[in-house]
């Protein structure tokens, strides 16, 4: 079980996430862009307008960040990739990709540590 950090994200995206990651057996935590959490996390998943995320990416450095947007598209994809997210999620959310998407962030992340 992963803690997760739902950032930044609009009401009906976290409630769409927040399910699948609870159903996954995740713990959720959600925060906005103003206020982030307090608790520590594994991983993150965001979204922000794309002249922010280099900024957002740029402070979390010390986990994982997973793009999270209702708009799954390929140019959306390869700038948050280049921006530094671990990788990018796009809707519709199905809990089997987004377990697949943390397992292989997190795991790449918990490699690096080691």
């Amino acid at each position: 079980m992963a803690r997760i950090l739902l950032l930044g994200l609009e009401h009906t995206l976290n409630a769409d996430l927040q399910q699948a990651l609870i159903q996954l057996g995740h713990c959720v935590q959600l925060a906005t862009l103003e206020s982030r959490a307090l608790e520590t996390t594994d991983a993150e998943l965001i979204f922000a307008p794309s002249l922010d995320l280099r900024a957002i990416l740029g402070t979390r450095t010390d986990l994982p960040v997973v793009v999270a947007s209702r708009l799954p598209e390929v140019s959306a994809w390869l700038d948050a990739l280049q921006d530094g997210a671990a990788d990018y999620c796009g809707a519709p959310f199905e809990a089997a990709q987004l377990g697949w998407i943390l397992n292989s962030t997190l795991g790449g992340a918990q490699a690096q540590a080691a």
